[in-house]
């Protein structure tokens, strides 16, 4: 028995996979189904909120950590923070636009896993924003950002695009609340 199981990073997409299972440390499919099946049962009006919450609140906490592990400030932690996401097989992150100063930002995000797995594996097809789950998460690392340079700024964050609109990316915008 193999102690580690083959990860394969498509340097084209981030999309992870394990015996060509695309992956996020658990199968894709396992994820989703989870959080669809948990929005369906409580309501988006109610789950969206709370993951926002905690996305923020994880997004801040991993910054802080990362900072500390390798000695990175300011925007350089939130940049490094959207690599390792890029990673992870959530899908490819990047800065549009950011503005440390302000609170601003736009977050690209192609391949979301939310978006590539509409259809397989019993996952319904959904036309809306389906990638919400990420926005606590951008606004969390620019608060951080924001704290951490001694601004009393904070931020929110909401999906503005969505892939499974039709778009071919989805965009996040970050505003100063």
């Amino acid at each position: 028995m193999q102690p580690q199981l083959p990860i394969d990073v498509n340097a084209d997409t981030g999309v992870w996979t394990t015996d060509g299972l695309p992956m996020i440390y658990v199968p894709r499919h396992f994820f989703v189904n989870n959080h669809v099946e948990t929005e369906a049962v409580v309501g988006r009006d109610v789950y969206a909120p709370a993951l926002y919450k905690a996305g923020h609140r994880s997004a801040y906490f991993w910054c802080q950590k990362e900072a500390a592990t390798h000695g990175l400030t300011g925007m350089a932690v939130y940049e490094h923070y959207l690599k390792r996401l890029s990673q992870r097989g959530w899908g490819l992150f990047s800065f549009v636009e950011a503005d440390a100063q302000t609170g601003h930002a736009l977050v690209k995000l192609e391949n979301s896993v939310f978006v590539l797995a509409q259809g397989i594996a019993g996952v319904p097809v959904n036309h809306s924003k389906v990638c919400y789950l990420f926005a606590g998460w951008f606004s969390g690392a620019m608060d951080w950002v924001l704290e951490t340079s001694g601004s009393t700024v904070r931020t929110t964050s909401v999906e503005t695009q969505c892939a499974a609109e039709g778009h071919s990316h989805c965009i996040f915008t970050v505003s100063p609340l």
